[in-house]
């Protein structure tokens, strides 16, 4: 993300308006070319050539997204009433302000506009995977409105205001905007460097199959020339050997953008200095070209993309890794820690930037879908995140909340460590902090030599220099297990534990 100064503002707002501008202008080119516009008022062949591709193509997205965007999700099998309940209640507790909690699901509605109904629409979709009224399911949604009446101290009106509506992302239109060829063949560049950069520095490319690979546009070029096949048939990724003798491979899943390229960095620069006398640390980086600025197929289920993982884990004898997450992909995080057949390969987890944590909060639907950009951070992440297709699909058709929530007894015993932004344009940082150390909201920064709340705050390198990146340490999460409310003997016995754990990783993590 870029400073919201005047001048970035501008930049953004610059970019998006030529980009958007591209297949309108190529249309009206083509419209008037048919109506016999005189030769010499028409440009040059080549440009004429790239018009017509621009319009044809323009066609094509339109007819993809009116269709293929806008099917009806498949909403997982529905979990059995005690275990909706049991989400319901963990949901419950961990909200500070149910008033500012509702009317943000209800897109800024005040709450006294809300009626029974209304509410009833929304816990339905949220609780049952459902919207359509069904009576055996009237006495549940009865026990949740009272529970939520008796919070907020108010009694919802009966029948249903027409004009009230509540965000509900697998059934609202997934809104999407077009992009240009132009675009695509920067993407396909981009797509080009990251290969070649990580290849420099020992990263081999898997690839699918020949007849796979044509499901994706841009095309990808490294598939002509990697020796390298995936052993599972949806997922590419990049492949560094372990040799590393005293320390676990890394498992990394990135988020959402234009795929690796962001991580090249990252990926070259870790232990470069001990490597030829401790060898490299293993690396698989994962590509989720759905949420890549790509047009392709559907994102896998948890099942598949949990099964396709382990596979490849396998077959680079990874048995356990360090975890290690950004964004979107703390998605894929939280099915892989809630599959038996992966979770104990997963030693350690590092989550950048999380958006599954208080994932029942509103925010990430609300800024992603609602929220009208002002600020340059926020129109870059409006056009270039929320409005691309595939991001779009993923998140208003396969984005399923419950599934995908992260809470801190999935950690267990691991070393966890968690990475937020102060300003993170997409979560309430303050909201996770405070779940993760039980803390009520307002900043609480502890003594240095208190360990069971240190917090370490460092200077963003890149993005905003103000920011302030708070990173969570094993420590402060050693509070986070299911029997939160024991008594204080078994409270000291659980912050004795990890310590050991820790010990036990020490060596291991990154």
């Amino acid at each position: 993300m870029r400073d919201d100064s005047r001048f970035d503002y501008v930049f953004v707002r610059f970019w998006i308006i030529l980009l958007s501008s591209i297949a309108p202008l190529s249309i009206s080119y083509c419209v008037l070319v048919l109506y016999g516009v005189p030769y010499s008022y028409r440009v040059h062949h080549i440009l004429e050539i790239w018009a017509i591709a621009e319009t044809t193509f323009y066609f094509f997205t339109l007819f993809f997204r009116a269709y293929y965007i806008q099917s009806p999700a498949i909403h997982p099998p529905l979990p059995s009433r005690d275990k909706r309940l049991e989400l319901f209640i963990l949901c419950e507790e961990s909200i500070s302000d149910h008033k500012q909690y509702i009317s943000k699901w209800f897109m800024d509605t005040p709450i006294t506009d809300i009626q029974k109904e209304n509410m009833k629409d929304f816990l339905r979709w949220a609780f049952l995977n459902n919207v359509a009224p069904d009576s055996k399911y009237d006495e549940e949604l009865e026990e949740y409105v009272t529970i939520l009446e008796g919070k907020l101290n108010l009694k919802f009106p009966p029948g249903r205001a027409d004009n009230v509506k509540s965000l509900r992302l697998t059934v609202d239109k997934v809104k999407t905007l077009h992009r240009s060829l132009v675009w695509y063949m920067c993407i396909h560049v981009v797509d080009v460097i990251t290969f070649f950069s990580l290849l420099v520095h020992g990263f081999h490319f898997h690839h699918n199959s020949a007849m796979r690979c044509l499901a994706v546009f841009p095309p990808r070029l490294q598939t002509l020339v990697s020796a390298h096949r995936s052993p599972v048939k949806n997922l590419t990724y990049y492949h560094r050997p372990h040799t590393a003798r005293d320390k676990l491979p890394l498992l990394l899943i990135h988020g959402i953008g234009v795929g690796l390229y962001p991580y090249i960095d990252f990926l070259a620069e870790l232990n470069p200095i001990t490597h030829e006398t401790e060898g490299d640390i293993g690396i698989i980086a994962v590509e989720i070209l759905q949420v890549s600025s790509r047009i392709t197929e559907p994102v896998l289920t948890k099942e598949d993309i949990c099964h396709q993982i382990r596979a490849i884990l396998s077959h680079h004898g990874f048995e356990m890794v360090v975890l290690v997450t950004h964004s979107y992909g703390s998605v894929i995080a939280t099915h892989l820690l809630h599959n038996p057949a992966v979770t104990n390969r997963i030693a350690s987890v590092v989550v950048v930037d999380p958006i599954t944590i208080q994932l029942h909060h509103p925010d990430v639907a609300y800024n992603f879908t609602f929220r009208k950009p002002n600020s340059a951070n926020e129109w870059f992440l409006w056009y270039f995140g929320s409005m691309d297709m595939g991001v779009a699909h993923t998140l208003g058709r396969r984005f399923f909340w419950s599934e995908n929530i992260l809470w801190k007894k999935d950690f267990c015993d691991r070393h966890a460590t968690i990475f937020l932004a102060e300003k993170d344009n997409i979560v309430h940082t303050e909201h996770v902090r405070a779940y993760l150390l039980n803390h009520s909201t307002e900043r609480e920064i502890a003594a240095d030599g208190d360990q069971k709340n240190m917090l370490h705050d460092q200077k963003m390198e890149k993005g905003q220099p103000k920011d302030r990146v708070v990173g969570l340490q094993q420590e402060d999460l050693e509070e986070v297990r299911d029997d939160d409310h024991s008594d204080d003997d078994e409270e000291e016995q659980q912050e004795q534990e990890p310590e050991e754990d820790m010990s036990n990783h020490s060596n291991r993590s990154i």
